[in-house]
Order: C-alpha cells, then structure tokens, then sequence
C-alpha cells in the first residue's frame, strides 16, 4: 500500500535554491563558452584579412588616389574629389567633390557624385550604375558602363536636393505647433439660439 501511495505522490522538491535550479551547471558551461570564444576570434581574424586585403577609404577633404596596380574597397570622399586608376571592388562617392576613372581602372560598383563632376576615359568599366547629381558626366565613347546612368546636370539640383529634407522637417515642426495650439485653445460653449 506505500508502494502505491508513493507512486501517486508528487516528487520531492529540489533543495537548490531557485536561481540555481534555471542555471546551467558551470561544466556545462565552460564548453559553450570556450566555442563561442573560438568561433568569435576566428571571425574576428576572417574579417581583419578581408580587410587588408582589399581595404576601404573614406576622406574629409584629402584626395584620394588609386594608383594603377593598385586594389581597393570602397571609396567615400567628402569635400574631395577621387582619382582612379586601379581596381575598386565597391562602389566610389564623392559629396562636393569629382571623380575621374582612367588608365583601363575597373569598378565593380556604383559611381555616384553630388555636387561634381564625372569623367570616364578610354577602357574604363564601371559594372554598377554611374550616377551624377549636380554636375556632369564626361564619358569617353570606350569606356562601358553596365548599369544605369542618370545624369541631374547642373548646379541648380543642388538647391532642392539640399533644401527637401529641411523643408519637409519645418512643415512638421509647423503642424505639430498648430496642433499643441489648438488643444490648449478653450473650446467656446454652445450659445443659445
């Protein structure tokens, strides 16, 4: 009769304390955490040779020159200009700045320039989009582009390309003063007819 009286019983609580019952023990612990450690240093050391061996630059008013034999990233210029003459496996953009392509140089990217020009010579080969805001494209008629080209010659796109964020801010900044004035405006009672 014990024998089933036990069997129906609930079991005995465990005498750990609470947090330790939800815990993993700490030697299974040491494993997981030795694997994580591993996995992370040998992406830490992947991405570091990656990076030297193909490596991005981005200037704040410095040039920025590819020379002929010469492998890159990802080219970012601001307030510079960029001049290529080797292979860049991203994409090159300059903010106020040109971008001249030559001696056979190859992009596996976009080209795009706001505020300058761009100028593609003889064999050059851009295999995104070549993309020029605010200035214009000097393109030789050898070298090939893959992608789209979209030219907004002129200095005038630079006003409403600039101008647009501001002027969709302010009118919001506008409505929600009108609405904080409207709540706080006392509603008039209704006058009798």
């Amino acid at each position: 009769m014990n024998a089933a009286r036990s069997s129906s019983q609930s079991p005995i609580p465990s005498c750990q304390p609470g947090s330790q019952r939800f815990l993993p023990r700490a030697r299974n612990r040491e494993p997981r955490s030795v694997f994580c450690a591993l996995v992370l240093f040998c992406l830490t050391l992947s991405s570091a040779s990656f990076a030297k061996n193909n490596p991005s630059y981005t200037q704040f008013g410095h040039n920025i020159n590819i020379a002929p034999n010469q492998q890159v990233g990802e080219l970012t210029c601001f307030a510079c200009s960029i001049r290529v003459r080797g292979q860049v496996a991203g994409d090159v953009t300059t903010f106020g700045g040109s971008v001249v392509i030559e001696d056979q140089a190859e992009v596996s990217g976009d080209v795009t320039t706001f505020g300058g020009d761009l100028r593609l010579d003889h064999g050059v080969k851009v295999a995104g989009d070549a993309s020029v805001f605010g200035g214009q494209i000097r393109r030789d008629a050898g070298a090939s582009i893959s992608g789209d080209v979209t030219s907004m010659g002129g200095r005038g796109w630079l006003v409403p390309i600039v101008l647009a964020p501001f002027v969709v801010l302010g009118l919001l900044v506008a409505f929600v003063i009108w609405l904080v004035q409207r709540m706080r405006r006392p509603s008039a009672p209704a006058m009798p007819a």
